[in-house]
């Protein structure tokens, strides 16, 4: 399985699992990112930090450790 930080901009993933707890994983849940969605990236920070994607069409930015915690397949 790849994270959401490993996936390279211009690229569609769909969401499979979310590994975070308690309100790591809320907080990812209420941007919108739960299992089954579809997340296109966007851009990559030059350090990885923030990862910028769109999400049910809403522009977002998830901070690397929270990228981390989402794990992908490709669409």
């Amino acid at each position: 399985m790849q994270t959401l930080r490993e996936i390279r901009p211009g690229k569609t993933v769909r969401v499979t699992k979310i590994t975070g707890a308690g309100p790591v994983k809320r907080r990812i849940m209420e941007m919108g990112v739960t299992r089954g969605t579809e997340i296109h990236v966007r851009k990559v920070a030059p350090l990885g930090d923030p990862v910028e994607v769109t999400v049910r069409g809403y522009a977002l930015s998830i901070r690397k450790a929270d990228a981390e915690l989402v794990e992908v397949e490709c669409v």
